[in-house]
């Protein structure tokens, strides 16, 4: 059975040595894409939200 030590030793050696960190502009095109995406989902739900809210409006507008 491993001890701490030696597990937080691989746990180091492979963060360090095992991965592959991306680069400045990879990093700046993945936060563009995120945040257009996020905007996009957004604006989906707004628009499911406001027609939904419309849709409700009018039934209980002919109900009550």
């Amino acid at each position: 059975m491993k001890t701490i030590i030696e597990k937080i030793k691989e746990s180091y050696s492979e963060l360090v040595y095992k991965t592959s960190w991306p680069t400045k502009s990879e990093l700046s095109n993945s936060a563009v894409v995120v945040m257009f995406a996020s905007l996009l989902i957004a604006l989906l739900v707004f628009g499911i939200d406001f027609s939904f809210e419309k849709v409700m409006q009018f039934f209980y507008s002919k109900v009550f």
